[in-house]
């Protein structure tokens, strides 16, 4: 099984990062046959959408064909995205434009929400709202938020709130097993069923 994870913050470092590399170290520790393709947004930054991207420019496929093959063989995904103004990330949303059904549709997706103070509601609200009509993403029920970010999951037990850093260490993993469980399910699900329409290619 193939999950991959995005840290959906521009900065460097950030949180954010923090968050994805520790969901990334749970994931592979508790499940042996899950590889991760970890794609971060900081010092990576994907140019704003074009008209170009729909006309077979060059420079566009050249671009995004190596990170349209992970994504296409990936059975599911972690997006770690902060609360930004109470918004998600410009450059985040900008990827989702940059992929589509092919590569996203029908896996399920588990929405990590990071914020430094008591937040981090809106990203997890505006996500499931509209970002997933025409790509197919599959969010699952549940979601995270990791509020009071820099005083849990550190790699010091010294930095973090101990009651609050226990509770996202556990809440963590059992969300994790339910993101492997959709993405078995739903693997078998594009296997037996055809998902990709040329009638239907969008959403209603």
């Amino acid at each position: 099984m193939k999950i991959t994870i995005v840290s959906g913050s521009h900065r460097a470092p950030s949180q954010s990062e923090k968050v994805a590399r520790y969901l990334e170290s749970v994931i592979t520790k508790e499940n042996d046959n899950v590889e991760v393709y970890f794609y971060n947004l900081a010092n990576n930054p994907l140019p704003l959408w074009d008209q170009s991207i729909w006309e077979s420019d060059q420079t566009w496929i050249d671009r995004l064909a190596p990170i349209k093959e992970e994504l296409a063989s990936s059975d599911a995904f972690i997006f770690v995205v902060p609360e930004w103004h109470g918004m998600v990330p410009s450059g985040f949303k900008n990827f989702l434009l940059m992929f589509n059904r092919f590569e996203l549709g029908h896996k399920p997706a588990l929405i990590t929400s990071v914020s430094s103070g008591i937040g981090g509601t809106y990203p997890v609200t505006e996500l499931r709202m509209n970002s997933s009509k025409n790509n197919r993403l599959c969010y699952i029920p549940e979601s995270l938020i990791i509020r009071n970010v820099e005083q849990v999951l550190n790699e010091d037990p010294k930095d973090n709130t101990e009651e609050e850093d226990s509770y996202y260490r556990g809440r963590i993993s059992w969300c994790l097993d339910i993101l492997v469980g959709y993405a078995d399910a739903l693997k078998a699900m594009r296997e037996k069923i055809t998902v990709h329409h040329d009638d239907y290619s969008n959403g209603m």
